[in-house]
């Protein structure tokens, strides 16, 4: 049935061979994975000191793959998989299930809009207060500046938001490098101790602390690496490209590279950064609040760096707001427009754009003139929201669906389930 759905009047590609357009897919999943989240990652990636690095550089790689593999496979064996992850939540579990998940979905994409919010806010004000040497407006004007030319971009359209984000996205991966790069002469391993901030009291560091380390990274990793609303298009694309029979292994190939890479860059930049700074640096970044990037930047007086890491800090956090509110706009307006048919009213197009633009720059604003924590809104917020849909959905899928059940015995499993079960625990760790 799927396989004549999407049957051509063409022949498939060859899936045993590496074609121009694998290689386009590799890139632009690269893109959609680093974004402004990895500014954020080695603030906590340090605090565990050595272990943690090592830990990072251990699970990082199998987290980011088993988890989008598993959603890979939930949609690409739904009739319903060209419509997006909602249709296909649709079509295995029913209507009312697609109605919550529309919710989860939602504010798992809106919790990370304004954590962008909170983030470009600071990240702006001491751009201004310590390259420019200016005095920073009061945070309330200042951050709804900031929120109304964004949103003023978005309005400009869809289009236009995709073309401004796809200009962003490489040369932001260049320079996170070449500030990697950069950063080398800064380097000290005497900054690492072997447990950093989770060291006991005796010096002994034993299992307790290494797995009290994975917990406190696991949501950090979850959260920089997410690229969930891309496995959609994706896995639909390999699909017409290259047949129901193949599209399993071509995925796994075109994941396979793209995260190598992904991990690599990321992981050089997290190990540059960390070896510039101390633990009582990484400590006054969080207490801050701002990105690694604009931290270092303040640190080290360099004037390349001290003008060009919270420069790129800004472009990344635009683009990932930009990325992000397209998400949070559509799912909202979903939401909206199917709320009011149960009501049974029918509401024009304008009016639901007015709603959620003005729904969007109030809390938005709120948030970011409020200043919560970012590391603690990924901790208790945006990393069990995607780890509810990116580790735990697709797996319910596996044990539940019938045409997924050829899955069910895979070791990779209990690996994505336990790690999901982990971060959606994590926000237990605000009351302790």
């Amino acid at each position: 049935m799927i396989q004549e759905k999407f049957q051509e009047t063409k022949e498939y590609k060859n899936a045993n061979k590496w074609h121009s357009q694998d290689t386009t897919w590799a890139m632009s999943l690269f893109g959609t994975a680093i974004g402004a989240g990895v500014l954020f990652l080695p603030i906590n990636a340090g605090a565990g000191g050595i272990l943690s690095l090592l830990l990072i550089t251990i699970i990082a790689f199998p987290i980011m793959y088993f988890s989008h593999r598993a959603m890979a496979k939930m949609i690409y064996f739904s009739k319903s998989g060209d419509k997006g992850i909602t249709a296909t939540v649709r079509e295995y579990f029913g209507n009312t299930a697609s109605k919550v998940f529309d919710v989860v979905y939602f504010f798992s994409i809106y919790s990370i809009l304004i954590m962008y919010a909170v983030s470009l806010t600071n990240t702006a004000k001491s751009f201004i207060e310590n390259q420019l040497k200016m005095q920073a407006p009061p945070r309330i004007v200042l951050s709804l500046v900031l929120v109304l030319f964004l949103i003023f971009i978005v309005n400009f359209g869809q289009d236009v938001t995709v073309k401004v984000m796809s200009y962003l996205v490489y040369p932001f991966i260049a320079t996170l490098v070449l500030l990697s790069l950069y950063l080398i002469p800064q380097w000290s391993v005497s900054n690492l101790s072997l447990a950093g901030n989770f060291a006991p009291a005796g010096g002994k560091v034993g299992i307790t602390t290494v797995l009290g380390i994975a917990w406190f990274i696991l949501p950090i990793i979850v959260f920089s690496f997410n690229h969930s609303p891309m496995i959609s298009t994706f896995v639909v694309k390999q699909r017409e490209t290259y047949g129901m029979e193949n599209v399993d292994r071509k995925c796994a190939q075109i994941q396979k590279v793209c995260y190598t890479v992904t991990i690599c860059v990321v992981l050089f930049f997290v190990f540059s950064t960390v070896l510039s700074v101390t633990s009582a640096d990484l400590a006054l970044a969080k207490k801050e609040n701002l990105p690694v990037l604009s931290f270092l930047a303040n640190k080290y007086k360099m004037p390349l760096f001290a003008y060009g890491a919270p420069i790129i800090a800004l472009v990344a956090i635009t683009k990932s707001f930009l990325g992000h509110y397209i998400g949070a706009y559509e799912g909202l307006e979903d939401i909206i427009v199917q709320g009011a048919k149960s009501c049974g009213k029918d509401l024009n197009g304008k009016t639901v754009k007015n709603i959620i633009v003005v729904f969007m720059i109030l809390t938005c604003w709120m948030i970011a003139f409020l200043d919560p924590s970012i590391l603690d809104l990924i901790d208790m917020v945006n990393a069990p929201l995607i780890a509810m849909i990116l580790f735990l959905l697709p797996m319910y899928a596996i044990y539940k669906v019938p045409t997924l059940s050829k899955y069910k015995k895979n070791l990779s499993n209990i690996f994505v389930i336990v790690v999901g079960l982990l971060v959606v625990l994590s926000s237990i760790k605000a009351f302790f």
